[in-house]
Parts: C-alpha cells; structure tokens; sequence
C-alpha cells in the first residue's frame, strides 16, 4: 500500500505559495507530499563573460538541502564541499529552466535560481524544477510590471516528476520510502504542451523492458497535467 493510500497514478497532494521571500524578485514555497522547497529569482543586470555583447540573457541554478531536511542530519556544503550529487541537481535545474525562456527577448540579464530544500521525502529535483519556473514566471511578471521587459520572454511552462518501478509495478511521484527501494527510477522533465525536455532512468538491480519504461512515461506526462495546473492559480 503506497503512503496516503495513492493508486499507481496517483500524485501527493500539492500546495504552493508565492512570496516567500519578499525581498526576491520571485519566490515560491511548493509542498508536494512531505517534500517542501523553496525556490527564490534573483534578476542579476549582467551575464557570463562568453555571452557579454550577444544580446542575449542567461539562467543559472544553485540546489542545496537544510541540514535536517533528512532523517539524519547533513553537513552544510559550504562546509564539506559540493558534492557530485548536488553539481548534478544543479545543472539539470538550469538546463530544464532555460527551456522555458527566449533569451533574447531576455536581453542581457541573469536569472539566478536558488532552491532550497527544506524537507525532504524524494522527489526534490522534481520539485526544485516545477517551483523553479513558477517562481521565474513571477520574476517575469514582475519585470514587465515595473516596465524593465517590453514582453514576456516565456516560451513554454515547465514542470518535473518522478516515476519508477517498485516490486514490478510502475507508480508515479515516488516518495523516500519507494525511491529508495525501486527496481528502476527515472525523472521526467516536460513542457506544458506535451514535449520531454529531459528524462533521466536508472536500473537499480537489472535491466529493463521497454514496456515498462513507457509505463512510467505515461504516468509521468499524467502526474504533469497535474503540475501544469498549478500554471492557472494566482500569484
């Protein structure tokens, strides 16, 4: 029996709250289940030195985990060390994000993306992506607001989930206590009209059938229908 008695398909409840961080120029707290992160937009007037004179902006992210956001205690990496594990996070956050951005309407600013993760329970590069681009489009929003943007440079919503298989069943939006014991474990990374932007699998014991890899694919691009519609709330 799956946590919350979920069926296969099922997603853990999702809330989400917007200014967190008041002096953000977005921010989102996103709760799915007992995995909660808070992404923050910091809008930076500069870019990278190999996009300097090219018209165009950049987006960057930075992942990390509270010291109790587990079970057991974990160092703070600005003491220990970045770790290969949270390099890695952090790349797919920004390669996933920039998706969503013309960065030329963007012109030459940097969108820096802090996620931060407060509890976690599985699932938190998924989360860091989906609360990341709200959080962006809030920043966005708030640009062309206050006039600095003529337009919004927003191609397509973004949102991520997990899917993986545990005891031979693909199931959807896996939690701590399935993750750690799945057969195989993917990440889906998909734009709201219905394209992968980044899938990532894993065998954990053995090799895979195919049939079950597109099981989980369709569970992946349900649980995202769920996450797009946070896309339609109120900031």
């Amino acid at each position: 029996m799956r946590s919350g008695n979920r069926p296969a398909d099922g997603m853990r409840p999702v809330s989400l709250e917007y200014g967190v961080q008041p002096h953000a120029d977005g921010s989102v707290l996103l709760r799915i289940g007992n995995t909660h992160v808070l992404c923050s937009v910091t809008v930076e007037d500069k870019v990278p030195a190999f996009l300097r004179g090219k018209g165009q902006g950049w987006l960057t992210a930075e992942y990390g985990m509270l010291p109790c956001a587990t079970h057991s205690r974990g160092r703070r990496e600005a003491v220990s060390g970045m770790s290969g594990r949270t390099y890695e996070i952090q790349r797919l956050i920004g390669r996933s994000l920039r998706m969503m951005l013309d960065l030329q309407v963007l012109g030459e600013r940097t969108l820096r993306i802090d996620c931060d993760v407060l509890n976690a329970d599985g699932g938190t590069r998924c989360a860091s992506i989906t609360g990341g681009a709200l959080a962006v489009r809030m920043a966005l929003r708030r640009m062309v607001v206050q006039g600095q943007l003529a337009s919004m440079p927003l191609l397509v919503p973004v949102a991520a989930v997990s899917a993986g298989v545990v005891g031979g069943r693909p199931l959807l939006d896996l939690d701590y206590s399935e993750d750690s014991t799945a057969d195989v474990d993917a990440n889906f990374v998909m734009s709201g009209d219905g394209r992968w932007i980044e899938v990532q699998t894993t065998a954990e014991g053995a090799p895979f059938h195919p049939d079950l890899f597109m099981a989980m694919a369709r569970l992946a691009a349900e649980g995202g229908q769920q996450l797009f519609a946070l896309w339609e709330g109120e900031e």
